[in-house]
């Protein structure tokens, strides 16, 4: 954290000199002649070379108002953060540019500019400041660029790289360029030189007109360098030797995205064969998963049973592919979600929306934050949102309501703690439960099923209701120690009823159905606790950043169910209200799971271009179901596994990155049989190589993956029992990934992926070897892009266009029947002015009509063409 004033970074292209900040020093008072001659308080640092950092201890402060720290960086032009995690956010009002006789003033207006941390690097002509706890709050956007304010000096970009960071680049033309770093009242001033500047200082008439870049609400940078997910602390993506994603806020907001599937649709993520109203489960290279992480916390109920998520307080959504027990413990394979939630700001920040669409959609959202004392190291957030809309499903309604407050305290400039809640409810009546294959992908003697049709009866209803309290401590020991304490607390409750879709008759059109009625509401509560030790040191010339810890999980599930006979339904001519015949089995059980799991990891940066990652964890878990019917039902099931991880990443040059992996999962699969049997546990291994790539001076990046994903005793539908699952033997995964984020041209920014996925099973008794897995396409391919004006009359406008293609999948396990291919369009026009946003959003453009497969024989239809708008307001 900087004391009273800021020391000054003069960066050239020999020496590059960075600023370093000062932690509790009293800086000596200048005399008031020095004072008068500037309203700019500079304290300049120069750098030689020498092998350590000294330690701020070790560090000699003159009797003038100037100190004086020289060093040249051993491996890289880089300097460590300072106090990352526990500094307060401040909030970064607006970017300006200055014209000034050696250059340009580049300031970053905010009232707190002495509690920013700056750390800074060169990479090749750009160089870049990272600023760790700060975020942009700009009137008119959400990212700022200018190209070519003076000769020798390409770009100037300032954008939020995640929620409490701000990164700064500025690229030259032939050379990195001078910065020197100051504080004023203003707030913080970059005075920026080009190496072409240095040589021969042009006159204004030669500087070229300044062309300034301001992107609308709906835009900001996609490309975010860092990601937390795969190692538990910030890390470049190109040093993560596996393949992750990362999904910012302003993507999804300029899609009009109502859920977590329409968020991470752009990274190629598929809606598994689960009821999508029910709450977030995926496919992700070829298996269902349902490993959702808050905050980097286990937090499973919130894929399966809490409900869709809704996004008003995510910030960002991290995708990371493939096996991840060696940090989170028992999970499914295929990948992690893990949502990043807003965080507090350090200045007053207003924001609201009202959108309005198809079906009866509206939602408002409200978002506010700011200190609640007066030293600023209270602060607050507080996201508040209401959807209602209808369905083109007859008789089909959802409300969900969100209410998320968050308060950060920083106790000390080492440690800081975060308390936040989420309460969220999920009223739906008729919610979607699908329809027969025969008549929608397959044909029908009687013609077209009509898509509209529901197949549930009066009473039903699928409400679900969750609060999620939790906090999360942060304490700094000393610049290269910390620990990170967090726990979270989610309480689940649901009750279902319905009349579940059983079997098609023969005759094509009369459907059995069963109907479902829970005796209470049903409980799913989680607890979750993490702690862990964050080191850096030096083994001789090895420097390694070690993450050692241990969690806690525990769930615990309870309900009391009966199934009931139900009379039938004609599919073309349906009667409802129909009579509840005789209870025809009931279950009442709970089922708890404990896990304890130790894990360590150490990346060490072998070569300033070679980097290892490794580590292990040891699981113990336990599975107890009780039977409250039938006491002889009772079943405990302990188990234990060890999952390692180890990657490899080399740069042959600077912004390639080439990585080889293996990792592996464990997953004590919860629940039982229709017969009341435990699951046996699940093991995924991994193999992946790929390569990672940064262009245009890191404002697009790049990951091309390949891979093999095996997975043991699998579950799948019991084709007996739709509410059960059974077991398999050996399912396997390979194909092929690529995805590109970020800004091709100013203003232009895209998301795309591409997938190659050959998901088929490789053991079993019962399925043909080489049956492909269900849902899971050959190729599938995305495509996200957005263009706003900068100049002239059109700035502020932007236009989005989103092409996403999902080839044909198969229905089942048994491969009976596939669902076909299709290519849905999205589209997108937005304007922002001042405080002011409007947008309008077109979703599957050319009315295509989709399906996602449910289970054997039956298939959900997906929404036809939807119109939506919204206006925002923001200061």
């Amino acid at each position: 954290m900087l004391s009273s004033s800021c020391l000054a970074m003069s960066i050239g292209k020999s020496i590059p000199v960075y600023a370093i900040p000062i932690l509790d020093q009293e800086i000596p008072n200048i005399n008031t002649s020095e004072q008068q001659l500037s309203s700019q308080k500079t304290l300049t640092t120069a750098i030689e070379a020498t092998t350590e950092i000294p330690s701020l201890s070790e560090l000699q402060f003159g009797k003038s108002s100037a100190v004086y720290l020289l060093r040249t960086p051993r491996n890289q032009n880089s300097v460590s953060q300072i106090s990352q995690t526990t500094t307060p956010v401040v909030s970064v009002t607006d970017v300006k540019v200055n014209n000034t006789d050696k250059g340009i003033d580049l300031i970053l207006v905010t009232s707190n500019s002495d509690k920013l941390s700056v750390s800074g690097k060169t990479e090749g002509n750009s160089y870049i400041v990272n600023i760790p706890n700060a975020q942009l709050q700009l009137v008119n956007g959400q990212s700022f660029q200018q190209s070519k304010p003076v000769a020798g000096i390409e770009l100037i970009t300032v954008a939020n790289a995640d929620t409490n960071t701000v990164l700064v680049t500025v690229v030259g033309e032939t050379g990195a360029p001078v910065v020197e770093l100051f504080d004023s009242d203003e707030g913080l001033v970059f005075g920026v030189t080009s190496s072409a500047s240095t040589a021969q200082q042009p006159t204004p008439e030669q500087q070229p007109p300044i062309e300034l870049q301001v992107i609308g609400e709906a835009e900001g940078s996609y490309n975010v360098p860092d990601a937390s997910t795969a190692t538990k602390t910030p890390t470049p993506v190109r040093d993560i030797p596996q393949s992750i994603q990362v999904v910012p806020r302003q993507s999804w907001e300029a899609q009009g995205a109502a859920n977590a599937i329409d968020a991470l649709r752009s990274v190629g993520v598929i809606q598994a064969f689960n009821s999508p109203s029910n709450g977030d489960v995926f496919t992700i290279r070829g298996f269902q998963t349902t490993n959702i992480l808050h905050n980097g916390l286990k937090d499973y109920t919130a894929g399966a049973t809490s409900g869709q998520t809704q996004l008003a307080n995510i910030e960002k959504i991290e995708v990371l592919r493939g096996p991840a027990s060696v940090l989170y413990g028992q999970g499914n394979p295929g990948g992690t979600i893990n949502y990043v939630t807003k965080q507090p700001l350090s200045d007053p920040y207003f924001a609201a929306s009202m959108t309005f669409g198809s079906y009866n959609l509206y939602q408002p959202t409200v978002d506010i934050s700011g200190p609640i004392n007066s030293d600023k190291t209270l602060l607050y957030r507080l996201n508040l949102s209401y959807f209602n809309s209808d369905s083109f499903v007859d008789f089909f309604n959802s409300k969900r309501y969100l209410l998320a407050p968050v308060i950060s305290w920083q106790i000390d400039p080492k440690t800081k703690v975060t308390f936040e809640a989420e309460v969220r409810y999920q009223d739906q009546g008729y919610h979607r439960t699908g329809l027969p294959a025969l008549g929608t992908v397959l044909p029908n003697p009687n013609g077209k099923i009509p898509l509209n049709r529901n197949t549930l009866d009066v009473g039903a209803k699928n409400d679900r209701s969750s609060v999620l309290l939790g906090y999360n401590f942060e304490h700094r020991f000393n610049d290269n120690w910390s620990l990170v304490n967090a726990f979270k607390v989610r309480f689940v409750g649901f009750i279902t009823n319905s009349a579940n879709s059983v079997a098609l008759q023969p005759d094509g059109r009369t459907l059995r159905r069963s109907r479902q009625t829970d005796l209470g509401p049903g409980v799913d509560n989680e607890y979750a606790v993490d702690t862990h030790f964050i080191g850096k040191f030096k083994t001789g010339s090895l420097q390694h950043e070690l993450v050692a810890g241990f969690d806690l999980y525990r769930e615990l599930n309870i309900f009391n169910r009966t199934m009931s006979a139900i009379g039938s339904i004609d599919l073309f001519n349906p009667v409802y209200g129909q009579p509840i015949g005789a209870v025809t089995s009931r279950l009442n059980r709970k089922t708890t799971n404990n896990q304890i799991g130790l894990y360590i990891q150490d990346l060490v940066t072998l070569a300033p271009n070679l980097k290892l990652v490794f580590g292990g964890r040891g699981d113990f878990v336990e599975n107890k179901v009780t039977n409250f019917l039938n006491s002889s039902l009772n079943n405990s099931q302990p188990d234990q596994a060890f999952s390692p991880r180890v990657g490899l990443v080399y740069q042959p040059i600077q912004p390639i990155s080439l990585y080889a992996s293996y990792s592996q999962s464990f997953s004590q699969n919860l629940g039982a049989t229709f017969g009341g049997s435990l699951f046996k546990p699940s093991t995924g291994t991994q193999y992946e190589v790929g390569v990672k790539g940064d262009f245009l001076s890191g404002r697009l990046s790049s990951t091309l993956a390949l891979y093999q994903l095996t997975l043991s005793n699998v579950l799948t539908p019991d084709p007996n029992n739709l509410t059960f699952n059974v077991q398999t033997g050996e399912q396997r995964s390979r194909g092929i990934e690529l995805n590109v984020t970020g800004e091709i041209l100013p203003g232009w920014n895209a998301i795309a992926s591409y997938a190659y996925t050959d998901a088929q099973v490789t053991k079993d008794n019962v399925y043909a070897l080489g049956n492909r897995l269900p849902n899971v396409p050959f190729n599938s391919a995305s495509l996200w892009t957005t263009y706003t004006f900068s100049k002239s009359n059109l700035q502020g406008l932007g236009f989005g266009l989103g092409l996403f293609y999902v080839g044909e999948r198969q229905g089942d396990l048994n491969n009976a029947f596939s669902v076909p291919s299709y290519v849905r369009t999205d589209a997108a026009v937005y304007y922002q002015k001042g405080h002011l946003g409007l947008a309008l959003n077109f979703k599957n453009l050319f009315n295509v009509q989709y399906f996602t497969p449910r289970d054997i024989n039956f298939v959900y239809p997906e929404d036809p063409f939807t119109v939506q708008g919204t206006v925002s307001w923001k200061f």
